[in-house]
């Protein structure tokens, strides 16, 4: 067989056990803090047909779809996000109890250009509703957000929500109309990679402002901060409907987080826009105060058409997204990360080739008492066994010796200080326990 040189693609990424471990961990937060507000899990296919796929992320979404024909010419797209394919599993399951509340963990897939925190193949983790068009349900998403990030120790977070329809409002006095606002709204979009002021550039070199219009959405984007600032836009263009619409569905939705104690993290951002075509109306995304520069790790908004694609009547959805591997990068840099190489708190020696079965009874029982334990799969001198533990980083290792079988006994050692006690089988599970928590 001809050799191979091992590598991967650019854009994507290996994971050890070092990784994987907290990664595991956070994940295991995520699902936990998604269910304590009532959501189940679901899973989808890696590939949907692309008709299911393009044009509901907008053009350049759809220019960063993996795509393909397969072995039976079919043609075939990776999901570029994990809120399209519930779109389309709600419409093929209209038995389904509306409002149905869901959460996905899976990876996804876009051909982008790599960068800090951002991969081509990513987890995304998704919380949505789908078949609610209140308020009470854009504002418990928004919370979910927040509670996530709480739950995960993130010191300092901003959530900046804004109302679709006050861009759009404001579009329409600037006299756009179809594509040419879908293109406004992916220029906005950039705010965060390129500035205000790229973002002005971008309006007269890609969308054709002229000074006038770029002079009038600078103003425009200066409003945010609090619900103060949202009187002060609303006064001003006060005499567009889609504006009031938008600014009335936003105060409903910051009364409710109000409520619940979510307000200090959230601020008015109406230069939100967000990528994707499907939106509609509440908009959201929470980005890490500290460290600086690592963009969106949460997001989000409502699509109330996007399930009407696919099925005979409309379906109103609201639901938010957690960049994993983003968010991961962030934690890692704030410290919030250990770093483990095993899950494995206690290893089990095999002192000698004929006393192995004792040390899989003492496993077994110690597995059963809800550690997790090794047996060495090595009958080497002891000084070997400990030297694997320590480079596994596993705090404690358990001899049973034969003196010790004899007694019913095993000693015990602690490896970061060396000492080392003689146990009772039978109590072996709780005196290492106590010992686990001081390593």
């Amino acid at each position: 067989m001809a050799s191979v040189t091992p590598r991967i693609l650019q854009g994507f990424r290996d994971y050890l056990p070092e990784t994987m471990i907290p990664k595991e961990r956070m994940l295991r937060t995520i699902a936990s803090t998604f269910e304590s507000f009532g959501y189940a899990p679901i899973q989808t296919p890696a590939l949907e047909f692309a008709e299911v796929l393009l044009g509901k992320c907008g053009d350049e979404g759809d220019k960063l779809l993996y795509r393909f024909r397969d072995n039976g010419d079919r043609d075939v797209a990776m999901r570029y996000d994990l809120t399209v394919p519930l779109a389309r599993l709600v419409a093929m399951y209209p038995q389904l109890p509306l409002p149905f509340k869901r959460y996905q963990i899976a990876p996804v897939w876009r051909g982008e250009s790599p960068g800090r925190g951002r991969f081509r193949e990513f987890l995304q983790c998704d919380a949505d509703i789908a078949g609610s068009e209140s308020a009470i349900a854009d504002a418990e998403v928004i919370q979910v957000g927040c509670a996530v990030l709480e739950a995960l120790g993130v010191p300092k977070f901003l959530m900046k929500v804004s109302n679709r329809k006050l861009l759009s409002g404001f579009a329409k006095t600037l006299g756009l109309e179809g594509r040419a606002v879908l293109g406004f709204f992916r220029t906005v979009d950039k705010i965060d990679k390129v500035g205000l002021q790229g973002v002005l550039d971008l309006l007269v070199t890609e969308n054709d402002f002229k000074h006038e219009a770029v002079e009038r959405t600078k103003e425009f984007l200066g409003y945010g901060g609090d619900l103060a600032s949202l009187d002060a836009l609303q006064k001003r263009y006060g005499s567009e409907e889609e504006i009031a619409r938008g600014a009335s569905e936003l105060r409903e939705v910051f009364g409710l987080l109000e409520a619940c104690g979510k307000r200090d993290n959230v601020v008015v951002d109406v230069s939100l826009a967000r990528g994707m075509d499907y939106y509609t109306s509440t908009i959201y995304e929470g980005v890490l105060r500290e460290p600086a520069g690592f963009g969106t790790v949460v997001a989000g908004g409502r699509y109330d058409g996007l399930v009407g694609v696919f099925a005979e009547k409309p379906v109103p959805a609201v639901g938010i997204s957690v960049g994993i591997d983003r968010l991961f990068a962030g934690l890692q840099e704030l410290g919030l990360v250990k770093e483990e190489i095993s899950p494995t708190r206690v290893l089990v020696a095999v002192f000698a080739p004929n006393l192995a079965p004792a040390s899989m009874k003492i496993a077994s029982d110690l597995r059963r008492a809800g550690l997790a334990v090794e047996v060495s799969l090595s009958t080497e001198k002891l000084g070997k066994q400990f030297k694997y533990a320590d480079r596994k980083r596993i705090p404690v290792v358990v001899i049973p010796g034969p003196d010790e079988v004899a007694r019913g006994e095993a000693t015990v050692k602690v490896l970061a200080s060396g000492d080392q006690i003689a146990v009772k089988q039978d109590a072996l599970a709780e005196r290492v326990k106590t010992l686990l928590q001081g390593v």
